[in-house]
């Protein structure tokens, strides 16, 4: 019996990690976008081969499974090394996490310090606070979970965090090049079909959607694979470098990029702070606090670039289990089959 398992993420026949996810069979389509935001250009022709995904984000009873099962300790809980940020003042290093808190008054919508705080104490645990718990949130979505909390939970399930690729190919539920997982309307016939923001953002939030905050992962309507919440709720981690753009489209058919794992680790640094060496990963999906008077991310296309150790509350995974027809196979120029 065929048992390939390649760093614990590819599929076996006799595999019960499964029987809780999709299976996406692979295929060609347009990656990016031209007409929003310059990071998602330009677009292009990508393969990707067939994969396992999860249904859902991975919740916070599931997550709470992980933790009992392994004693694993979140980097929201854990002292930040100062080594690790130059300059900062020692008494505002503590174990805590980014929680959306706006000011009374907005002044600049420049300035995302007027409506995120770094919390003491704010974790997957406490995801508003310390004062927070999670009763009643067992079927929301986990929060407060950095790069490396995401990777320990896939490596504890045996899966793998999904590619930008995979991760895009399979949010837009076969829908090529369509503006949203559901097609090319918003709100069709009025319909809700993601938890993201109503309202002027960020101080006003009409919560037209029926939450305001994170909403349960089956809230809302699947897209055409059968996937919940590829769309708003929360941000996704995928396994990719940051990049600021797409490569070009392949010159030639027979050389469209097949399995891509995006940038480089040593260009995925922020430039806007040269002094802090923390690299970033490509987040996918838009989250609750997406809004269409500020961050149209709502979007398969769309993506966002997160420092490895920064957790937030808007911030969860997805896992993926890849089939042996792709192991081996994660480079580009080669054509698609």
């Amino acid at each position: 019996m065929l048992r390939v398992d390649m760093d614990h993420c590819v599929w076996r026949p006799d595999d019960t990690r499964t029987g809780e996810m999709v299976f996406v069979s692979g295929g060609t389509f347009l990656m990016g976008s031209d007409h929003h935001y310059p990071e998602e250009a330009p677009s292009h022709r990508v393969s990707v081969d067939g994969y396992w995904i999860d249904r859902t984000p991975v919740t916070n009873g599931q997550f709470k499974e992980f933790v009992n099962a392994t004693g694993h300790v979140t980097e929201a809980q854990i002292v930040p090394d100062p080594k690790d940020y130059p300059g900062a003042v020692r008494d505002m290093l503590y174990a805590g996490s980014l929680v959306f808190l706006p000011l009374p008054r907005i002044t600049d919508l420049r300035d995302w310090s007027q409506w995120w705080t770094f919390m003491r104490g704010a974790n997957w645990r406490h995801p508003y606070g310390p004062k927070s718990n999670l009763g009643g949130l067992d079927d929301h979505p986990v929060v407060h979970v950095s790069y490396s909390d995401a990777l320990a939970y896939a490596r504890w399930a045996g899966k793998d965090l999904p590619t930008e690729a995979e991760w895009e190919f399979a949010a837009r539920g076969g829908l090529d090049g369509e503006e949203f997982a559901w097609g090319n309307t918003l709100t069709p016939g009025g319909r809700h079909m993601a938890n993201i923001w109503q309202g002027s953002f960020p101080v006003q939030n009409l919560g037209e959607d029926g939450f305001e905050r994170t909403s349960p992962v089956m809230a809302f309507p699947a897209n055409g694979y059968g996937l919940y919440d590829m769309i708003g709720n929360v941000w996704e981690w995928t396994s990719d470098w940051w990049s600021p753009r797409h490569q070009a489209d392949a010159v030639k058919p027979c050389c469209i990029p097949l399995n891509p794992r995006g940038g480089r680790e040593e260009a995925s640094f922020d430039p806007c702070q040269p002094s802090i060496r923390i690299p970033r990963k490509v987040l996918k999906g838009g989250s609750h606090l997406c809004a269409p008077n500020y961050c149209r991310r709502y979007r398969p296309a769309a993506r966002h670039a997160e420092p490895v150790d920064t957790s937030t509350c808007h911030v969860g995974f997805r896992c993926v289990v890849r089939s042996p027809l792709g192991v081996g196979r994660e480079r580009e120029g080669v054509a698609a089959t």
